[in-house]
């Protein structure tokens, strides 16, 4: 036969075939971002959902009338904790309570639907959203933040609980995403959120009594976070536009 109609099967080279470990990370990336991106859905459907109905109204609108007093209580934490879900501001829903059960019960069930809707927000963004951004903490400043959530998470949350003008919901998902495990999250919350709970609870259950010594501790208080709110934000904004100019 001719040379050049012979083929030799040594220059045949078939494709290489993917590696296994590689197709299964692709595949694990891949649904990793299809629940992150169910996690995008679900907080949009939840904020959505005030067009039809608001935590607020409900609470009090007569809630406690139409219900036995024993599922009064359940109701109003679950209420509360969806609502925080539903990004409803905390101080809306804190003054709602003191309004409506006063002062020491309003307080107990506040924090209770606080740490409920914190465990609701960890279980979504820890179950949903921590592998598909788990690639983007590996920066200078992001990796040293999820690496001291990590070995110190329980002072971490707690720190970030009693900082004054940061959103609640914000902390809720920074954590889920960082190493933070779920029992140091969730005492530190519990924990770190009754200072501001207790303000605002005081000050709308004895907003009635304007001349009450209640009522002026709690709004000083109150003006004193707004004011702490606000330096923090102007001193946040001065250390962008010095760092854009360096």
């Amino acid at each position: 036969m001719p040379a050049a109609l012979t083929t030799s099967a040594d220059s045949v080279t078939p494709a290489d075939p993917v590696e296994p470990a590689e197709a299964t990370e692709r595949a694990s990336g891949r649904s990793a971002w299809w629940r992150f991106g169910l996690l995008v859905v679900l907080l949009g459907a939840c904020a959505g959902s005030l067009l039809l109905w608001s935590p607020t109204d409900l609470l009090s609108g007569g809630l406690a009338d139409r219900l036995p007093g024993y599922w009064f209580a359940p109701l109003f934490t679950l209420v509360y904790a969806v609502g925080t879900l539903a990004f409803v501001p905390r101080p809306a829903l804190n003054a709602v309570a003191g309004l409506l059960l006063g002062i020491q019960q309003g307080v107990l069930l506040a924090v209770l639907g606080t740490t409920l809707g914190a465990a609701l927000a960890f279980g979504l963004g820890r179950g949903l959203g921590r592998e598909a951004l788990k690639p983007y903490l590996r920066g200078k400043v992001l990796g040293a933040l999820d690496q001291r959530f990590t070995d110190q998470g329980f002072r971490s949350v707690l720190v970030l609980r009693l900082l004054p003008g940061l959103p609640f919901q914000a902390g809720n998902y920074g954590a889920a995403f960082s190493g933070v495990r779920f029992l140091p999250f969730l005492l530190a919350t519990a924990i770190g959120v009754v200072p501001t709970t207790a303000v605002y609870v005081t000050a709308a259950a004895s907003a009635d009594q304007p001349g009450s010594a209640a009522f002026l501790v709690s709004a000083g208080v109150i003006a004193l976070l707004v004011l702490g709110s606000l330096v923090g934000a102007w001193r946040a904004y001065a250390a962008r536009r010095r760092a854009r100019t360096d």
